[in-house]
């Protein structure tokens, strides 16, 4: 696809506000790059292609309540074919990525990439490569030395996680801070803090990077 001269049309899904934001501001420091909107879940997603559906390239979160981005991706390139999609996620898990590529995805990158690897990832998913973070591009060659992943995890054990310990676990996930939970859940700091004491007793964990490990390789978020 020729790119140069024109204005390339960018579409964000993403569920939480303030990463929502800052990709776009990042998105927009190039000058021919422009966000025509911003989706918090997939559902609504397509709900704004339906309307307007002149995008060049979408940077999918993928885990979203209502309809997550593998789910919402199948449907864009079922629907509008022309429309590129490029993963972005924090999460470098196996599962995902062979996912996101069956489900037709682009390229994979994590949220965290400085702005100029985010305007090359685009400009190189409009010519037709296929851009992902070195992270992503090494554990995409162990997908393929060893086969498509073994279907998903069935917690091993229950650790009786209350559903608010349970959205703890997806917000730390998410690379979240205990400041940024806080003002996403409406709730206060203490209250955070609390919750995620009770997730480190339950899990047997001593740190967030241990629970979200724990808690993805149970399958528990």
């Amino acid at each position: 696809m020729e790119t140069k001269g024109r204005m390339i049309r960018i579409a964000i899904a993403e569920d939480i506000t303030r990463i929502a934001e800052t990709l776009k501001e990042k998105v927009e420091l190039a000058p021919d790059f422009k966000v025509q909107f911003i989706a918090p879940n997939g559902k609504e997603m397509i709900q704004m292609l339906q309307k307007n559906h002149n995008v060049d390239v979408i940077l999918m979160d993928i885990n979203m309540p209502e309809q997550n981005g593998i789910d919402t991706a199948k449907q864009v390139i079922t629907r509008w074919p022309n429309i590129k999609i490029v993963m972005s996620t924090v999460f470098d898990d196996e599962h995902y990525i062979f996912d996101a590529i069956m489900a037709g995805a682009s390229g994979y990158l994590m949220k965290d990439e400085p702005p100029a690897k985010i305007h090359r990832s685009i400009y190189e998913t409009l010519e037709g490569g296929a851009p992902m973070s070195p992270a992503i591009a090494r554990k995409s060659l162990e997908i393929m030395r060893k086969g498509k992943p073994s279907e998903e995890k069935i917690p091993s054990e229950d650790y009786n996680l209350t559903n608010r310990e349970t959205e703890m676990l997806e917000h730390l996930a998410k690379g979240l801070s205990y400041e940024q939970i806080a003002d996403n859940l409406f709730i206060s700091y203490g209250t955070v803090r609390k919750h995620i004491e009770n997730v480190y007793k339950k899990l047997k964990v001593h740190n967030k990077v241990e629970a979200v490990q724990k808690a993805q390789g149970e399958g528990l978020i």
